[in-house]
């Protein structure tokens, strides 16, 4: 360990995504990565950036970028705040305005990079158990202390609440931030953002990576109050006045403008996933109502690690985590028709032997 390393550092535990692996003939379905190639207009717009681009630095408040999300979102540029994917936004998030208090509170089963960030700005996590059947507590949660955070539709289990749900975390005391994170947003979940009109204590933070499959982009953005907008824009104008760069600022606005896309490409991964879902069933699986681009499941007689183990033995990798409540659980992402038919047929021998 560095003796330079600050209290702080040696005390991480840094978040670990998801293997990479660079592998022939392998199926990966474990980082919840789009099955289909972005918009054409994306690669069009990467093709056509001009050299100049490229000297000069981009726009450090990305206008052009944050006035289509606006126009998207029903929202005024100054109430969308863009970053460097969305863990870079919600880093802010916590810098900004969570690590104001002592305090926050999440789910007990979501997104472990929560706890990293908790340990990081030196917060107490109090983590909200989930219930029985996986579904966010919502009154626990309400009754929660400090600012709220928690994923919708939830990862890793793929449940999402309903607007009524939102409105009443929202609601339950508008002195308090609530922020969602909307990083699978686009399959089936309703978004927050119709609320935000009338409350002005709600942060809602998205990603390109999984609804526009551009993972390799790292583009990342945030919708709220004026207020709220401006905090983040404060910390990123003492952190990196330039953490859009020019190709992800082109690119990302092709995205974005590009909505017919989105909904083809959405509407195409929702229908596997439901495919999916009943070839796992059929399995003796049981499977995990997901509003999100991947399916959270076990099987009634064989263990999660067998299974994991199984599967990368034939070159196919899917996700779980030993941890109470779900190490029997294993996340597959939905990938391409040809993919899951390949899933299903290993998992058919593996537990057929």
């Amino acid at each position: 360990m560095s003796e330079f390393w600050s209290d702080v550092t040696r005390q991480l535990h840094p978040y670990i995504p998801g293997e990479q692996p660079k592998l022939s003939n392998l199926i990966k379905l474990n980082t919840n990565e789009h099955p289909l190639p972005p918009s054409a207009a994306v690669l069009q717009a990467i093709r056509a950036i001009e050299p100049d681009a490229l000297r000069r630095y981009p726009d450090p408040d990305s206008i052009a970028l944050r006035s289509a999300i606006a126009r998207q979102s029903g929202l005024a540029v100054d109430e969308v705040f863009v970053g460097n994917g969305s863990d870079e936004v919600l880093a802010h998030v916590f810098q900004a305005l969570i690590s104001s208090s002592t305090t926050f509170s999440a789910p007990d089963i979501t997104y472990s990079f929560y706890p990293v960030w908790a340990q990081l700005y030196r917060m107490q996590l109090n983590e909200v158990p989930l219930l029985d059947d996986f579904h966010i507590n919502v009154p626990a949660m309400c009754a929660a202390p400090g600012p709220l955070l928690l994923a919708n539709p939830n990862a890793p289990t793929g449940i999402a609440l309903s607007i009524e749900q939102l409105e009443q975390l929202v609601a339950s005391d508008r002195q308090r931030l609530v922020v969602v994170d909307e990083a699978y947003f686009g399959f089936g979940a309703r978004s927050a953002v119709s609320l935000l009109a009338d409350y002005d204590n709600l942060l809602i933070t998205r990603s390109l990576s999984k609804s526009h499959s551009l993972a390799g982009l790292r583009l990342g953005y945030a919708l709220g109050s004026k207020p709220l907008i401006q905090g983040l824009v404060r910390v990123k104008d003492s952190f990196n006045s330039y953490p859009i760069d020019a190709i992800a600022q082109s690119a990302a606005l092709a995205a974005i403008e590009d909505a017919s896309w989105l909904q083809q490409a959405s509407t195409a991964v929702s229908y596997t996933r439901e495919q999916l879902s009943k070839g796992l069933a059929k399995l003796g699986f049981e499977v995990l109502p997901s509003s999100a681009n991947f399916v959270f499941c076990r099987h009634s007689s064989v263990s999660g690690k067998a299974i994991f183990d199984a599967l990368r033995a034939q070159g196919i990798i899917i996700r779980r985590w030993d941890k109470p409540r779900i190490d029997d659980y294993l996340r597959i992402t939905v990938g391409t028709d040809d993919q899951s038919e390949a899933l299903l047929a290993a998992l058919d021998n593996i537990l057929s032997t």
